[in-house]
């Protein structure tokens, strides 16, 4: 008997929607379990949800009884837990290692820099108003579309995704990124190879059924 997979997740985070685009990729069945990171001071910060992530962020995967935190170590868990379906790394070292190093570009080198608790913190420590948070986080994914559009553009491993043409690690990582690229009015024509990708991808119903609006959370949706 399959036992239930729960993804604790709220709407815009882009670390949830990675894990919500594997899932489907990997064709398996979860319950999700809305957090509210802004109503109430946040949801996340509850001591009942800081029981189950110390950390107080969203994703947390739970399959079964066992607990699994950070959207990356997720992903990587439910490709080895699941390596029956939809496989999200290539075959070889080189490949995976290509994959690995585009994904990061977004999960560690972009998206920390943008997320709700450094926007926070910048408008509470040093009175940055919305308009200077904004123009940084645009400016750190300029940084980080501008070396992934390079390294994307200029290989001949590149395909319809960002390796082959088969969406990976690297896809699934990227297309939520471009979503918070659009919500923060960066322009994107610079970025041809990417936005390619990501209107590839979104034709797929796994990535598509994970959009943001999509979620039973978003405003649109929730009464």
């Amino acid at each position: 008997m399959t036992e239930t997979i729960k993804l604790y997740s709220y709407w815009r985070s882009s670390a949830a929607y990675r894990v919500r685009i594997a899932l489907n990729l990997k064709q398996l069945d979860y319950e999700l379990v809305p957090v509210h990171l802004v109503n109430n001071g946040g949801e996340q910060h509850s001591a009942a949800y800081r029981e189950l992530n110390p950390q107080g962020s969203v994703p947390i995967l739970l399959d079964g009884a066992r607990v699994f935190r950070q959207s990356m170590a997720i992903i990587e868990y439910l490709e080895e837990a699941y390596p029956g379906t939809f496989p999200l790394l290539p075959s070889t070292a080189r490949e995976r290692a290509r994959v690995r190093a585009l994904a990061q570009i977004v999960a560690c080198d972009i998206h920390p820099l943008n997320n709700l608790r450094v926007m926070k913190f910048l408008e509470k420590e040093f009175s940055s108003p919305h308009v200077e948070r904004e123009r940084w986080t645009r400016h750190w994914i300029v940084e980080g579309f501008t070396a992934l559009e390079a390294m994307l553009s200029d290989n001949a491993s590149t395909g319809l995704c960002c390796d082959g043409d088969s969406p990976s690690l690297a896809d699934i990582c990227l297309v939520p990124q471009v979503y918070n690229a659009r919500r923060f009015d960066v322009d994107l024509s610079p970025y041809p190879t990417i936005t390619r990708i990501e209107q590839f991808c979104l034709e797929m119903a796994e990535f598509s059924e994970a959009r943001p609006e999509n979620q039973p959370d978003a405003p649109s949706r929730s009464a």
